[in-house]
């Protein structure tokens, strides 16, 4: 059967895949969306559970600076005023996250920011450091010193990228934050929110129209080839080297298994975040949901999610690209042979094979729908 009725087959139903087909609608084109999940949203889905929105794949914080981005996506959710400030867990002592005053006086004692500045200077010179920071450990050791790498960055890198930090590359920290104030949120962002309600109304409502049709649960490789025969255009956020069939090599990833937990008790940890940065425990962070909503749920009932990274093989969910030199000059390659696919647009952090956060994944899907439609 031909399906020239679509102007689109778009595979993917996260925020990627939406915006896009939200924008093509609205010129009304007609677009089919395939999702290889049973639900809609990618990583950002939410599913309440005892009155709480659960993340399912993952703590997520909308932030951005771009007002343009922050209108879009309030169209479709309220967002609340939820501000990321985590905890660092070293060994069973709790710092504050970003590293600010409040680190260095629970550190070394310090009151004032010059001597939080000559701490860090003391340490930076006893490493003697020569010329620009060479891989991540160096970069961290020149932005915060020994002790702050050795406590809150080494272990948790290592667990989160599966390498050494000395065979790290140094940009992956390089925006690190560092504020010689005693201001515990994370981003610099002008806008930051949690969507009251969760995160896949913010999705449901942009597939929402008489002119996109959704199917989950359908996986684009099973029918790859009746896909590019008859729909005229396909827009494929998924990996660019699964779609050429790894024929120059496997891209690499890390992936992430979730345990997640129902708890008889109103608030097990006080925030939403707790990062564990020693390298002895297997996860990287514990989530308690609740705190993304101020506390909201069920009375006596808390849901957390432990976080392990691992090594990604075929068939494991994908969740952060590995940009260093190998693997960007591989997907140079990949990239040009997406050239050749006149027909087929690729997009979003796997098909871009960038580490976009979510006010990036719809500045890109907003882009290339204007390149695309205008």
């Amino acid at each position: 059967m031909t399906l020239t009725k679509y102007d689109y087959l778009v595979v993917g139903a996260g925020l990627f895949g939406a915006v896009f087909a939200r924008e093509a609608a609205l010129h009304q084109k007609r677009v089919k969306v395939i999702e290889k999940r049973e639900h809609v949203a990618g990583n950002i889905y939410t599913e309440e559970i005892d009155g709480i929105q659960v993340h399912q794949y993952g703590a997520h914080i909308f932030h951005t600076s771009d007002k343009a981005i922050w209108d879009y996506v309030n169209q479709f959710a309220t967002f609340n005023r939820y501000t990321n400030s985590p905890m660092a867990n070293y060994q069973g002592k709790l710092y504050n996250l970003p590293f600010n005053m409040n680190t260095f006086s629970e550190l070394w004692g310090v009151r004032t920011p010059a001597e939080a500045q000559q701490e860090i200077a003391r340490q930076r010179a006893a490493l003697n450091l020569a010329g620009a920071p060479r891989n991540l450990e160096e970069q961290a050791i020149s932005l915060v010193g020994t002790d702050i790498y050795e406590k809150l960055i080494k272990g948790y890198t290592e667990k989160q990228w599966g390498q050494p930090a000395k065979d790290l590359p140094a940009f992956i920290i390089r925006r690190l934050p560092v504020r010689y104030t005693f201001d515990n949120n994370y981003f610099n962002d002008t806008y930051q929110g949690i969507p009251i309600g969760g995160y896949t109304q913010i999705v449901e409502k942009m597939l929402a129209s008489d002119l996109i049709d959704v199917e989950t649960g359908v996986d684009f490789f099973a029918n790859k080839a009746h896909y590019l025969r008859d729909f005229p255009k396909v827009i494929f956020s998924g990996m660019i080297d699964q779609y050429f069939d790894y024929q120059l090599g496997e891209l690499a990833y890390r992936s992430l298994r979730f345990e997640t937990e129902e708890l008889a008790i109103d608030n097990y940890q006080g925030n939403a975040v707790v990062n564990y940065t020693d390298a002895a425990t297997p996860f990287t962070r514990i989530i308690e949901h609740k705190h993304f909503e101020f506390g909201k749920g069920n009375a006596g009932k808390t849901i957390i999610t432990r976080e392990y990274p691992q090594t990604w093989k075929r068939g494991d969910e994908p969740y952060y690209p590995v940009n260093n030199a190998q693997n960007n000059q591989l997907y140079k390659a990949y990239a040009a042979l997406a050239k050749d696919e006149k027909n087929v647009i690729f997009g979003g952090r796997l098909g871009q094979y960038r580490y976009f956060d979510m006010h990036q994944v719809i500045h890109a899907a907003l882009v290339m729908a204007e390149r695309e439609l205008k």
